[in-house]
């Protein structure tokens, strides 16, 4: 019997559909990394969210192991070049929240142009204040999405019907244009978007891929939405382009560092620059968390497990 240990939140139509599977679960949500170090060689199979990395230290000891399922759809909490010379395989289910991401980056791009967030905020405090909160229509504008993965195929799809033009730059792709999409240079995307939006994974080509070089390429100003990863943008020189008009407003539901209460001086001022401004949209790594996901991720991962030849 194959054992398969569970060391995050999922939903239990995993855990049950691997016992009816005939698998032995250890479902162990709120496992410490040391806790986890001292059991990790018992395993077959290993399923993880985002809350413990999986270094090659906990790799190393995982002398059993086979597969790696990734509740979620990055795999940035892996050491997957690890994986990949131990014949470890690892897969995630970014297929299962894309609408979501989807959905969450379209609310945020719509309340970006029309200001919703700020001019909620001044109501609140008895400010009734019509001009300032003017906005603009996504309607006509050109709209950038990098990444066109589950993701980046979703807020394209989505966008359909809001008479947008899409230009999307995808690194790994070719000729991937769609109903939804045209493919682009990045050349194409710095000289033509009003709104661009981040959908990539975070590796090491794209970490801080957005700096102040990135940034000062726009031809316009921009609108920016990051819902892929923290560290793909400096969050310094994306303070520097709001402060010079390069980037009119931003919408953040990822941050470099999103445990709040561990984070250094230079951290902490980034992100009071962020919090204090009227520009701003800051969710809390929401973006792929909704109530359909949470079932739809587990549904993938079982399906993805069962078809896994063990051996």
């Amino acid at each position: 019997m194959k054992k398969i240990l569970v060391i995050d939140d999922v939903h239990r139509i995993l855990t049950d559909g691997l016992l009816e599977l005939g698998f032995q679960v250890n479902n162990q949500p709120d496992i410490t990394r040391d806790e986890l170090l001292n059991i990790i060689n018992e395993y077959e199979g290993l399923v993880v969210r985002t809350k413990t990395i999986i270094d090659k230290k906990v790799l190393c000891k995982a002398v059993r192991l086979k597969i790696i399922a990734r509740a979620g759809s990055g795999l940035d909490n892996i050491d997957t070049d690890f994986c990949d010379k131990n014949d470890i395989k690892y897969f995630n289910a970014g297929e299962a929240n894309a609408d979501a991401v989807g959905e969450q980056t379209l609310g945020m791009m719509l309340s970006l142009l029309s200001k919703i967030v700020k001019a909620d905020d001044e109501v609140r405090k008895m400010i009734w204040d019509r001009e300032g909160n003017r906005g603009v229509e996504l309607k006509g504008k050109t709209v950038g999405i990098i990444g066109y993965g589950n993701t980046g195929k979703a807020v394209a799809k989505k966008l359909s019907g809001f008479d947008v033009q899409v230009l999307v730059y995808d690194k790994y792709l070719n000729n991937f244009s769609d109903a939804y999409a045209k493919e682009a240079t990045m050349d194409e995307i710095f000289d033509q978007v009003d709104v661009i939006t981040f959908h990539v994974p975070l590796t090491k080509e794209t970490k801080y891929l957005v700096d102040k070089r990135y940034l000062n390429r726009f031809k316009k100003k921009v609108f920016l939405l990051n819902l892929s990863r923290g560290e793909v943008i400096k969050l310094d020189h994306l303070i520097e382009a709001m402060k010079q008009g390069k980037v009119i407003s931003c919408a953040l539901d990822v941050l470099e560092n999103e445990k709040l209460t561990t984070m250094n001086n230079n951290e902490m001022q980034i992100f009071n620059a962020l919090r204090d401004s009227s520009r701003t949209i800051l969710t809390p790594h929401v973006g792929g968390w909704t109530s359909e996901s949470y079932e739809k991720i587990s549904r993938v991962l079982l399906d993805k497990i069962q078809a896994f030849k063990f051996q």
